[in-house]
């Protein structure tokens, strides 16, 4: 992990350092978690930050630790799973005259239960806040980093991508959509000096798994399977990003799940996903 004494000479041969200035990162759903976490790396590495999420509390309090770190932290509340959200989002930033030089698309929820259970209006807000959301900020940003030819691109996805997810199909799908499009831009990317990196955590100590009703699903209440912690992962995607690697799936277990589900046929990952996912009766 590179050192903040080392920041000129890293960004530089990204061409990343203007005049000797901080770059200024965005980081959606940030209130907690793993957006939290790589909002905290930002920081330690050099970052200013600009902090989005819903709960305003929870972003100042993590501002001013930041704050604490050296870094210029500047709260924007914003529910993005409002329609068109996002979009007003990036309006405000570049009215406010702020060029995001990093941007980590992290917010995502998920639900557990069969899909004709689910509420559609909180299907309707996942698909906003998963799909829609780090859809428009990535294209409202990237043309502003391609000018310029530097800056670095997050997406958060999972390791739900890699197959289908009875009990969790919206959720999965999503993240199956994450993934593809970070793949797709990545190599489109490829020569502008803009790097896109797409990571995909296994099950993580957050507080995804409540909020999404999965704490009783063996892949999260279940000591065999290996959980990471949400600092841990956030070490990891930063450290990825800024090597410009492409995509990053965490952890030993979740390379062998995310390989399977690509390459095993769905008579063996139907299975193994009920094992994780539990089986709701229709």
């Amino acid at each position: 992990m590179p050192n903040v004494e080392l920041l000129p000479s890293i960004f530089e041969g990204a061409g990343m350092q203007d005049n000797g200035s901080r770059p200024l990162a965005l980081v959606t759903g940030a209130s907690s978690g793993i957006g939290a976490d790589l909002a905290r790396e930002l920081a330690r590495h050099g970052h200013d930050v600009v902090l989005t999420a819903r709960r305003a509390p929870e972003l100042e309090a993590l501002a001013v630790e930041l704050r604490a770190l050296g870094a210029v932290a500047t709260v924007m509340p914003k529910d993005i799973s409002v329609p068109g959200a996002a979009r007003e989002l990036a309006r405000e930033i570049d009215l406010r005259g702020l060029r995001i030089d990093v941007l980590i698309n992290n917010a995502g929820f998920g639900d557990v239960g069969p899909f004709v259970r689910e509420d559609p209006d909180r299907i309707d807000a996942m698909l906003q806040v998963n799909v829609a959301a780090p859809t428009a900020l990535t294209r409202a940003i990237l043309p502003g980093m391609i000018a310029r030819r530097r800056g670095r691109v997050m997406l958060v996805s999972s390791t739900a991508a890699f197959q289908p997810g009875p009990n969790m199909a919206t959720y999965c799908a999503t993240k199956a959509y994450v993934l593809s499009l970070g793949e797709a831009l990545a190599r489109e990317l490829r020569g502008t000096g803009v790097t896109l990196t797409t990571l995909c955590p296994g099950a993580t100590h957050t507080g995804f798994a409540a909020e999404s009703g999965a704490e009783s699903l063996p892949l999260f209440s279940s000591r065999l399977v290996p959980k990471m912690s949400s600092a841990n992962v956030a070490r990891a995607g930063y450290d990825a990003m800024m090597r410009g690697k492409p995509v990053l799936v965490t952890g030993f277990v979740n390379k062998l799940v995310a390989f399977s589900g690509r390459v095993f046929p769905r008579a063996v990952v139907f299975p193994v996903a009920k094992m994780l996912l539990g089986d709701h009766a229709n």
